[in-house]
């Protein structure tokens, strides 16, 4: 039985069908005012478990600024450009937009941590890049119309918000690391996370600027959608993927979550009736590939 495996490609799907289920909310509401509803439900629904569960114990004084600012640059910062990216490049571009997240913080663990960079995983970097370029590059042919397929604005603004995303999820997890190490809940650490870039993004929107505000009004069908989706990208994705590192092996596992462009390819394909392009296959075929490369070595 493969259940560790299972749980991390459950995981990955989870996090595919999450990037489709936002689109449509997060072009109507706007970037900022989406993922402000979401991380606030999200907070609710991680403090109500952790307060059931138990968990708060484990957290520590000097694990709190950590957290406070992992959660400030990794989920309030990465996921805002996470989502703004989303409206400009669609679900497809942006979801390989963000796997760079790994390759960056295999490379900010050796300037930093001073990390061992083998050569294969020096070429599983560059691959999963590769891959990313080829699918921004390639991945569209002229007869795909649906409109997850535009790009809105420059392109090297979606890009550099993309690239933001990945980045600024590194960085966090980077802080978060040492915290996570010393044995703190896994549940309880993301509820301050998620419930710091909450707070962040409620005092964003009481700003007195035009593009913080909704870009449409909350209906209870958008706000279910957008309860359903954090619920099951940060709910259960995040507990399937920590379910999975507890008893299999971390290569294999990353791999398989790293999975989410290839999967998200045939969801789009059944939800648009449009074929990918075979750029599009080949660069998540890359990531994938790269991904196995840097996580196995």
């Amino acid at each position: 039985m493969y259940i560790y495996e299972a749980a991390a490609l459950g995981a990955a799907t989870l996090w595919a069908l999450t990037g489709l289920l936002s689109a449509g909310p997060a072009q109507h509401l706007g970037a900022i005012a989406f993922n402000c509803v979401r991380m606030v439900m999200v907070t609710l629904m991680l403090c109500l478990w952790v307060a059931v569960a138990g968990g708060w114990g484990t957290i520590g004084n000097d694990h709190l600024i950590p957290l406070v600012l992992s959660g400030f640059i990794g989920i309030f910062a990465g996921d805002t450009a996470l989502f703004l990216t989303l409206n400009r490049m669609g679900p497809r571009r942006t979801a390989m937009l963000f796997s760079l997240n790994a390759p960056l913080s295999a490379i900010l663990g050796w300037l930093i941590l001073d990390e061992t960079l083998t050569g294969m995983q020096s070429i599983g970097i560059m691959t999963i890049f590769a891959g990313v370029l080829l699918a921004i590059r390639f991945g569209k042919r002229k007869s795909q119309l649906h409109k997850w397929e535009t790009i809105r604005g420059p392109v090297w603004i979606g890009i550099a918000l993309g690239f933001v995303a990945a980045l600024s999820q590194s960085i966090g997890s980077l802080i978060a690391r040492p915290v996570m190490e010393a044995g703190v809940d896994p549940v309880a650490a993301s509820s301050i996370r998620v419930g710091v870039a909450a707070m962040g993004l409620v005092i964003l929107m009481r700003l007195p600027f035009n593009w913080v505000k909704p870009a449409g009004r909350f209906t209870v069908p958008i706000v279910g959608i957008i309860a359903f989706s954090g619920m099951l990208g940060m709910g259960l994705g995040m507990t399937l993927l920590l379910f999975a590192l507890s008893g299999g092996e971390v290569g294999i596992i990353a791999t398989l979550s790293a999975t989410t462009p290839a999967i998200m390819l045939p969801m789009m394909w059944w939800r648009t009736g449009e074929f990918p392009a075979l750029g599009a296959w080949a660069g998540a075929f890359l990531v994938v590939a790269g991904s196995a490369l840097l996580f196995a070595f």
